[in-house]
């Protein structure tokens, strides 16, 4: 891996480069400031820059932000004498991938260095995630019951992540499991400096060997620890790790809730052929509207439908502008057992019409390799 260390200290540098070049890196090293790191990145582009001397000036992390705009393939190590929570919230939302103390150690400094490697290496053939977020458009729509079994259906060929972001009253695991969790994202966001992939996992409930679930808080009164700033730098982190990260996000539109939003590829707004949903996925329809976001990101799922009923299609689609619909059958008695039980509606019943309906949505989300062979095997198979 090619490496660019930039310090104001002679010594600093050829002790870091000592401890690079015996684990056979090709290293760079420049002499001067943080204000180096725009020339080094076009100079050198290297696959890692290490910027010491940073201190605590938020206003310092305006040069990785361009590093990271500009040259995103540049992975960066801030080395801080002075290392406060806000500095290292803002560092990881800048794109920082570490920041450690200066002078740093030898064994700190390979160690850091060994598992962004790894990263890169696993990331190389890892595209971002895709993340979706659901969302009542009114209290009964079905919404958690829809993204934890979804995650399941994905879950059968991709790793997904499931976080609760219903703060307050979420309870999305238990859809799913009967156990408690040991931590919750509440848990995360108090130990935010902590966080990288091995935290991440093991502050999650693993459901399936590709599934797992971030836990909403069990006391509501700790849903204040967790900040916009955490949720961002979690679905970051997330979403390279990740083939599909779900959003349970809960009926309250907040700041934490828009940032998560602001995220996702996609928003799922839940509701049922009945007028109450209707008015209310119209004025949630009218604030994504608001915030900005192209008519391409929402997609409706009209939950618990049945044809004969009162409302059709038509009419929620002409008072909703002709929003894209999706539509998951009425199936009371079974869905009604599999959340009382705790147990994906999969496991019940994979014939039941719901568990078709999302294995269906699953399937558009990440079609099976056989389903789109490419060319060199339609060329085999052929000859």
């Amino acid at each position: 891996m090619k490496i660019a260390v930039i310090s104001p200290n002679t010594h600093h540098l050829q002790e870091m480069s000592k401890v690079l070049e015996a684990l056979s890196h090709s290293v760079v090293l420049v002499e001067g400031g943080k204000s180096r790191m725009r020339q080094v990145a076009e100079q050198e582009q290297p696959e890692l820059m290490i910027v010491d001397g940073m201190c605590c000036d938020p206003n310092e992390l305006a040069l990785v932000e361009y590093l990271s705009t500009h040259h995103p393939k540049i992975a960066v190590i801030l080395l801080c004498a002075m290392q406060t929570p806000e500095f290292l919230i803002n560092s990881m939302r800048a794109g920082v991938r570490e920041v450690l103390p200066s002078p740093v150690g030898a064994a700190a400094l390979e160690a850091a260095v060994n598992r962004l490697a790894t990263k890169l290496a696993g990331l190389r053939g890892h595209s971002a995630g895709q993340v979706l977020a659901f969302m009542p458009c009114k209290g009964g729509s079905g919404a958690t019951f829809l993204a934890t079994n979804l995650g399941w259906a994905l879950a059968e060929s991709r790793s997904v992540l499931l976080i609760d972001l219903d703060l307050q009253f979420g309870g999305a695991l238990s859809y799913v499991n009967d156990s408690r969790p040991g931590s919750t994202i509440a848990d995360v966001a108090l130990d935010i400096s902590r966080l990288d992939a091995s935290f991440l996992a093991a502050s999650t409930v693993k459901v399936a060997p590709n599934y797992s679930i971030l836990a909403a808080p069990e006391d509501p009164s700790k849903a204040m620890d967790v900040k916009p700033e955490h949720v961002d730098a979690i679905l970051g982190l997330a979403a390279s790790h990740y083939d599909f990260v779900l959003l349970d996000v809960g009926r309250v539109l907040n700041t934490l809730v828009i940032r998560a939003l602001d995220r996702a590829q996609r928003i799922y707004p839940v509701l049922q052929p009945g007028l109450p949903y209707v008015r209310n996925a119209s004025r949630l329809m009218a604030v994504f509207k608001s915030l900005g976001y192209p008519a391409g990101k929402i997609e409706l799922i009209v939950n618990r439908f049945e044809k004969a009923g009162e409302i059709g299609l038509g009419d929620i689609r002409r008072t909703l502008g002709g929003a894209p619909l999706l539509t998951v059958p009425e199936s009371y008695r079974e869905v009604n057992a599999s959340i009382n039980r705790g147990v994906p509606l999969a496991e019940l019943s994979r014939s039941n019409p719901v568990n078709r309906a999302l294995a269906d949505m699953a399937l558009s989300l990440a079609p099976r390799q056989e389903d789109s062979p490419s060319l060199f095997d339609r060329l085999f198979r052929r000859a």
